[in-house]
This record gives structure tokens, sequence and C-alpha cells, in this order.
């Protein structure tokens, strides 16, 4: 009798194949409309200087955000910050004018994108606290995506999450080729990123 009851209760209600399972949202944090910088820093000798100094070019055209589970794992289909290099600017127009065309050849190639995929080191939720921690991801610069870690310091205040997070990587590692033009005597191969990042919670 139990048996029958049993396939009479398959029949009435016929097998549904269960829904992937995503983690519930713990935190979406989105870019905010200010508070934010990219910059590149590379070292260089100029020709006539008699020390090295810094090349630094910067932008403030950031997009995107970052969507954190409940389990502390990032959801890496709706975590994303996109900067558009195009808008690099530093110091010297002509400096830019050879980043854009020569280097990172921004008509074909015109974000950088950082795809976040793990937290290391970090107690969630944020607190007012500044902490540091290391963010690993997927990091695609001239069509070439590869593995790094961004090492971050940040803090909460309310909603929003102030930091700054940095990176390294050489021109080899992305395909890029190192400047080579008179006024510039030598350039380091290390690329550092850096980011000044303000982002916002949302509801």
């Amino acid at each position: 009798m139990l048996k029958l009851s049993l396939l009479a209760l398959v029949a009435a209600f016929p097998f549904v194949a269960p829904r992937a399972h995503r983690a519930p949202v713990a935190a979406r944090y989105t870019v905010a409309p200010d508070g934010n910088e990219a910059r590149y820093r590379v070292r260089e000798q100029l020709l006539h200087h008699d020390l090295p100094n810094d090349a630094i070019g910067k932008t403030t055209a950031i997009t995107g955000g970052i969507t954190i589970a409940k389990d502390g794992s990032i959801d890496t289909a709706a975590s994303k910050i996109t900067i558009d290099v195009t808008s690099l600017k530093s110091d010297q127009e002509r400096r830019d004018g050879y980043v854009q065309h020569r280097i990172l050849e921004t008509a074909q190639y015109p974000t950088v994108v950082f795809t976040p995929t793990e937290l290391h080191g970090v107690k969630l939720p944020p607190s007012s606290t500044a902490q540091s921690f290391d963010v690993a991801g997927l990091l695609t610069v001239f069509g070439v995506t590869r593995p790094t870690v961004w090492h971050v310091t940040a803090q909460s205040t309310n909603a929003d999450l102030r930091g700054t997070g940095r990176t390294q990587f050489s021109f080899e590692d992305v395909s890029l080729s190192q400047p080579h033009v008179p006024v510039v005597l030598s350039v380091a191969d290390t690329i550092t990123l850096e980011y000044d990042f303000h982002l916002v919670r949302q509801p």
C-alpha cells in the first residue's frame, strides 16, 4: 500500500530538475561616481636627468563592482572592474601619445579589466578599522589575460568601502613592448598598477 501511495505521489508531481545552486549574496559593491583613480607607474631614466623618476599615468574612468556571497567567496560572474585606458594622462602629452598608440594600442584594446576570484586574509564584514589583505584574480591587459594578486588596504565607512590596491607585472607578462625613444635612456621592466577605490554597497 505504501509503495502504491509513493508511486501515485510521483505521478501527481512530475520530476523537475533542480536549478543550479548559487550562494546567497551577502554584499554587492559598485564603483562610486567619485573617489576612484587608477595609475600605472614605471621607473625611467630620462636624457639630461641625473636621477631616474617614475612615469605615472592616471585615469578616473573606472566602472564595475564586486559581489561577495555569504560564505565569503566572490561571485565571479557578477564581479569585474574595468579601466578605460584611452583616458590615461601623465605629465607629458608626448608620453601619453606614445603609450596610447605604440604600447597599449588603445584603439584596439581600450580597457584593462580585472576579474576578482578570491579573497585572502580578509575579515568580513568590512569594518571601520583598516585591514590589509590580498585579492587574487585575472587581469586582462593588451588582450592578454593572466593571474595576478592585488595587495589591498581597505576600511568601511557606513555603506562605503575605501582603500588602495597594488599589483605588479612585467612588460613581457602581457606581451607589451618596452618604450624605445631618444629622450628615454632606460625603462624598468616592471609595471606597477595602483587603484585608489571608493565602492558603495548596494541595497
